[in-house]
């Protein structure tokens, strides 16, 4: 249960009576309906009621959806008070409205009642236009009800409040006698809620009732005494389910948080050499590396690599964030791999598009591996641009879109991707999936390197000079199976 769907509990068990005791010496509310009805007799001797409206319809059986205890009576909602709705478009716009004065009259907005504060707002019009509307009138101890937007909230105007007009948005409740105003204000909740078949949905309310409804509604009126402790005991009662609230959306935050948080705090276990246990007969990393560096110097011989691409910038004990094992070496992106970015083909050759060539860009980079994507470029479309067929296995890596830098992908068959991506193509020296896992638990240091405006980005040279804890290789594949196993496990907490 919710918090909204236990404020809707305890509501339903103070309208049925079953949220307080009753008083056998309680006032009985027929005492309190009949001066109810004496004040409205009252009324239309001085000319503010109508006859028709002493008029009362008796209460069906069949519209009484439940028992109410001793003492308490049914009535019909029209007859605790009146009722009003805001003027027609036409008879209130903008272009009646004048600046604030001692002459001028409020008018009432919705967000006055939304926000429980009279002092809101700046219009107003003339004396001589308010006359004209005194039957939308306002004044301390009315009720105004939104009616459109946020439905439903109420506001009790204080003493201070200016007397005004309210607009098109609003209702006016001016209630038969002041002392059940508390007790009125906590039933109009409860109609609402049994008028859209709210109860236990927390959904947001549509509609008001229309008035004849809303007047014909049969409301269970108990004692005054008892309409004092109801109301004093929800007092009681709301602060303590907004807590409930609180709580729960805490919880219900931490639930949807955890397995990110979960997995965040795997991939920096493995990236540490805390997930599997080392083994003293595992080729150290730096036998791996020299392995590495010697194929490089065989492709600068051959041609297939420039000489620049031997060099390696030293790492230095600052740059180094944890301490790895003793089997471990800390390296560069460069050391292990050939990167590149991609390129757009030019969007005014149509022809350049629909072919057969995957063409990814940051939004594809939403799993670990991609096997297809949204769009495709043509042969002609890669012979004319910057872009690169990439290779089975290569490791892609966002470099633009703020939050998406870092975001990875292993592609599954030969695809080409925009500028904002680079690629690692696949060296069979290392695990690919390692280096994959490593990037994801490392993504902060490529984001805090980011620059530009509203845009963020980072480029190719910052790619290639992240670090990476490399463990030996055989090492590499068991923290993968580990990995893959416990991700998969958190993935199950998803759903």
């Amino acid at each position: 249960m919710n918090a909204q769907q236990l404020k809707n509990a305890i509501l339903q068990e103070a309208i049925e009576g079953r949220l307080v005791s009753q008083d056998p010496n309680d006032e009985p509310a027929s005492v309190l309906l009949a001066r109810i009805r004496k004040e409205k007799v009252k009324l239309v001797k001085e000319g503010k009621l109508k006859k028709k409206d002493l008029e009362i319809k008796p209460i069906s059986e069949d519209e009484i959806p439940f028992e109410i205890p001793k003492g308490w009576v049914w009535v019909r909602w029209g007859e605790l008070g009146e009722y009003k709705k805001g003027p027609f478009g036409s008879s209130l716009t903008k272009s009646m409205f004048v600046p604030q004065s001692d002459e001028a009259v409020k008018v009432y907005e919705q967000k006055n009642a939304i926000q429980k504060d009279y002092s809101l707002g700046d219009y107003y019009v003339t004396k001589e236009k308010y006359e004209t509307m005194t039957g939308f009138t306002v004044r301390p101890g009315d009720i105004i009800v939104s009616c459109a937007g946020t439905i439903g909230e109420t506001y009790l105007l204080p003493p201070e409040a200016p007397i005004g007009i309210i607009n098109q948005a609003l209702m006016r409740a001016k209630l038969h006698l002041d002392s059940i105003i508390p007790y009125w204000l906590l039933h109009f909740q409860y109609v609402l809620l049994i008028e859209n078949k709210l109860k236990g949905s927390g959904s947001a309310i549509k509609n008001i009732p229309p008035f004849e409804v809303l007047k014909a509604m049969p409301v269970p009126l108990p004692p005054l005494a008892e309409q004092h402790r109801i109301v004093a005991k929800i007092e009681e009662l709301l602060p303590k389910v907004e807590e409930y609230g609180k709580a729960q959306d805490a919880l219900n935050k931490l639930n949807a948080e955890l397995p990110e948080r979960l997995k965040k705090s795997i991939l920096q276990e493995a990236i540490e050499g805390r997930l599997v246990p080392q083994d003293p007969n595992d080729e150290p990393a730096s036998v791996l590396l020299a392995q590495i560096r010697k194929e490089k110097e065989q492709l600068v011989k051959e041609g297939k690599l420039k000489k620049k691409d031997l060099i390696e910038t030293p790492i230095s004990d600052d740059e180094i964030p944890f301490e790895i094992p003793d089997s471990w070496e800390w390296c560069r992106i460069k050391q292990l791999f050939e990167t590149t970015s991609g390129g757009t083909p030019e969007k005014g050759h149509p022809e350049y598009y629909g072919g057969e060539i995957p063409w990814v860009k940051v939004g594809d980079l939403i799993k670990k591996n991609i096997d297809k994507t949204e769009e495709c470029i043509s042969e002609e479309g890669l012979n004319h641009s910057s872009a690169k067929l990439f290779p089975k296995g290569t490791i892609l890596v966002a470099m633009y879109c703020n939050d998406a830098i870092g975001k990875s992908s292993i592609i599954e068959s030969p695809m080409t991707t925009n500028q904002a991506i680079c690629g690692l193509f696949p060296n069979p020296s290392v695990s690919t999936d390692y280096i994959y896992y490593a990037i994801q638990a490392n993504r902060t240091e490529l984001q805090e390197k980011a620059a530009g405006g509203a845009q963020k980005n980072i480029n190719q040279k910052i790619v290639n000079d992240m670090l990476i804890p490399l463990p030996p290789l055989v090492e590499q594949h068991r923290i993968v199976e580990k990995l893959e196993q416990l991700l998969g496990e958190i993935d199950k907490l998803k759903n």
